[in-house]
């Protein structure tokens, strides 16, 4: 049976089958290498009782949050802190947005250093795993490194 993912908490959530009725799961549930399922994904699970056995993730929700776009946001226009923006830190990409453009009066060391930064992002970003991303970026609080 197919459903979405209502609530995860790291050991045990909650799904909404195609059926209309609710099933609770455990993270010992999940198949594969899935250790976290972000709400609003779509699983396959076979029910048993009002339990989800053997969930396999078929679409992860990430928001419409990606990395491989956040990556290439921060390196090719990082100084101005449009990946920022891409992922909802307003704040951190004020303060980019305004060393990369106003800072170039500085001798351009703010834009430089914001380049630096973006760079390091970048990187960052590609690295992590998906689920990593998602926890520190699109739904954690994290706006730096």
């Amino acid at each position: 049976m197919r459903g979405k993912v209502l609530s995860f908490n790291g050991s045990t959530g909650l799904i909404s089958g195609d059926d209309g009725k609710r099933y609770t799961f455990s993270v010992s549930d999940l198949m594969g290498d899935t250790v976290f399922v972000p709400a609003g994904s779509t699983v396959d699970f076979e029910a048993s009782g009002d339990m989800a056995v053997s969930i396999y993730v078929i679409m992860t929700a990430m928001g419409e949050r990606n990395k491989y776009v956040a990556a290439l946001l921060a390196f090719f226009l990082g100084m101005f802190g449009v990946h920022k923006f891409y992922l909802g830190k307003t704040t951190a990409g004020i303060i980019m947005l305004v060393c990369g453009t106003i800072g170039w009066i500085l001798v351009g060391i703010p834009p430089l250093i914001m380049g630096l930064v973006a760079f390091i992002e970048t990187i960052i970003y590609l690295v992590k795993s998906d689920q990593s991303f998602y926890e520190d970026y699109v739904a954690g609080n994290k706006s730096w490194f």
